[in-house]
């Protein structure tokens, strides 16, 4: 019988996957006025980072050892948005600002319950998909002149016959310092997590399923306990807790990880799945009734029934991010995203390595940045790949692979197929350093990369304010860098404001007259602080509820000719760091003011960055 639910549609860009690698790029692309869609099989956005996984977003900062690593962009203006509705840590509510994030992008159309089940390619393209969507049992033919696979296990670049790898590299791969002298097949596996409660009264606890049964001795080198001894000197106490497993009852633990035993662990998913059921129960059942670990009273509100997944392919690209790369802090020159997480490998065997600790950790000072290369799949001219997949060595992966870095390569792919469509030429022909200028201009950071916009204004006029504190000047704005960074300020702060209702002002007098359309500020949401979601209490402990205090929250921007303000707009209850304030006629002025009246929090203004562009 003919299937009357079939549709073809034809967009600028596709991506396939909705975790943050994808949602980031296909709102970057549509906000460039690229025709995007976005493919997501399940019916939330967010990956691992969703509602259905709830691990929190970890990132180039590295659990906040590295705060001025923090990634600005779409990904923390999700987390800003969060802030301002969800002072409880709700991934509900999280999954709910995603949705809408989406929803109100008129370029962008997300086809959720979404499953695509076929490739078609010719001549080195993608040139189209095909795709179930379960909820509505409609098929979908869609196709694009650009595609992006951001699936994490990149299931459409291996569906169009791309090269891929798996496991870890021999040292004579790239000459690896901390890699295997012989490849293996060793991969790190999948996670269940959950989430616990102290009720503040004893609550038996009953296993629902057959689970697996572990000594104390099994567990010796994984932290399951709220009873502590107590650590030589103290100081390092949370550190030595969080890298043992945590101490965080209320939060699940990432060493419960099963890698599989096959050679595919993509294959093995849904048998990976069924043990890490049988083990998540095992490991609260121990805590529970295997002895005292501090837990009498908690009692279980959560458990996962989707995995999260670390590990499985990796896509050969034009560029493969390897270690070498990272220990040496390498900028290319094709930079578009950067990374700072530690080399995070973890045990073979995962849970069942009891007699090691579940992970290797290779720290190192600074950052390293990631080409536009290693987006770039090899022998394809249409094809991004993004995520955890994207092309890495394992040990390159193994610090590129974590959800911040993942969403802000996410949004360099996105830019650059905008541009890529908008300029007519392939994904390898656009030019980067646009790209780079965009990514920029949007509040992504490129370590080594600065401001040099040509059609910004502000970066020749001369800036003045009502006042200024020591090192933080008005100039500071039009650094080229909108944040702290190698001991650089990059940044003006005022005196207190102005109790007579005036507060305080920032002022550039434009090298010559011009006709203003948009003024675009940078505030400061301080990345000293983390602002992710998450389960875990110490996480949670570690940051401060609601809009970062030093936030502006109400301000105006003036245009102005001589002395005469001849056109404004008020902003008022802010709680973004990138603003973008548009005129619907350019106004002719010689002169832009930023006049500050109140903050979310602290008494005086902060801005890292002040662009004026024309018509």
């Amino acid at each position: 019988m003919k299937n009357f639910k079939e549709y073809s549609l034809q967009f600028d860009f596709i991506v396939v996957g909705g975790g943050f690698t994808g949602l980031c790029a296909a709102l970057a692309a549509a906000r460039l006025g690229a025709k995007t869609a976005l493919v997501q099989e399940r019916p939330v956005l967010g990956g691992n980072g969703s509602s259905e996984i709830r691990m929190h977003i970890c990132g180039a900062s590295d659990n906040g050892t590295k705060p001025e690593l923090s990634e600005g962009g779409i990904i923390h203006e999700l987390m800003l948005a969060n802030k301002r509705v969800n002072d409880n840590y709700n991934f509900s509510i999280w999954s709910a600002v995603l949705f809408d994030a989406a929803r109100k992008e008129k370029n962008l159309s997300v086809f959720y319950n979404t499953t695509m089940h076929e490739v078609h390619c010719k001549d080195r393209k993608v040139t189209s998909i095909d795709c179930y969507q379960m909820t509505t049992e409609k098929t979908f033919h869609l196709f694009a002149p650009v595609f992006a696979d951001c699936t994490g296990n990149g299931t459409l670049s291996v569906f169009a016959g791309a090269a891929f790898k798996t496991g870890s590299e021999g040292k004579d791969a790239y000459g690896e310092p901390d890699a295997p002298q012989e490849a293996n097949g060793h991969r790190m596996g999948n996670t269940l997590l959950f989430k616990a409660r102290d009720t503040g009264h004893p609550v038996k606890f009953i296993p629902p399923v057959e689970c697996m049964h572990f000594t104390e001795e099994q567990l010796k080198y994984r932290q399951h306990t709220n009873v502590m001894p107590q650590q030589e000197g103290g100081n390092d106490e949370d550190d030595v807790k969080w890298m043992f497993g945590g101490i965080c009852q209320d939060y699940g633990y990432w060493w419960v990880e099963i890698p599989g035993t096959s050679d595919d662990i993509v294959s093995e998913y849904e048998d990976i799945r069924n043990q890490l059921v049988a083990a998540i129960y095992g490991v609260w059942d121990h805590i529970k009734n295997g002895g005292d670990h501090g837990a009498e009273n908690y009692e279980l509100v959560w458990v996962g029934m989707l995995p999260g997944v670390r590990e499985s392919r990796r896509i050969v690209g034009d560029y493969v991010l390897n270690e070498k790369d990272v220990l040496a802090n390498r900028k290319f020159p094709d930079a578009v995203a950067y990374g700072g997480w530690h080399i995070d490998n973890h045990v073979p065997l995962g849970l069942f390595d009891f007699d090691k600790l579940p992970a290797s950790v290779i720290g190192y000072p600074g950052s390293y940045t990631i080409p536009y290369r290693s987006y770039l799949v090899k022998d394809f001219d249409n094809l991004y790949v993004g995520g955890r997949c994207l092309s890495a060595s394992k040990l390159g992966m193994a610090t590129s692979r974590v959800m911040g870095t993942c969403a802000i390569g996410g949004q360099a792919i996105g830019t650059a197929a905008a541009i890529a469509v908008q300029d007519g030429v392939s994904i390898r022909d656009v030019n980067i350093h646009k790209v780079q200028q965009q990514l920029l201009e949007d509040d992504c950071y490129i370590p080594g990369v600065r401001n040099e916009e040509v059609n910004d204004l502000a970066r020749k006029a001369s800036v003045t304010a009502s006042s200024a504190k020591k090192d933080f000047a008005p100039e500071s704005v039009i650094s080229g860098i909108s944040r702290a960074i190698d001991g650089e300020n990059n940044e003006w702060r005022s005196e207190p404001l102005m109790p007579d209702g005036t507060g305080a002002w920032l002022q550039l007098a434009l090298a010559a007259p011009a006709r203003v359309s948009r003024v675009q500020v940078t505030f400061d949401s301080n990345f000293y602080i983390e602002k992710k979601i998450t389960l875990s209490s110490r996480r949670q402990h570690q940051q401060k509820i609601g809009i970062p205090a030093e936030l502006v929250k109400n301000y105006d921007v003036e245009l102005l000719k001589g002395r005469e303000v001849i056109a404004s707009r008020q902003v008022r209850g802010n709680y973004q760091r990138l603003n973008r304030v548009c005129f619907e006629t350019p106004v002719p002025c010689d002169a832009v003011r930023i006049r500050v009246l109140a903050t979310n929090g602290i008494p005086e203004a902060r801005i890292f960055e002040v662009r004026v562009y024309g018509e």
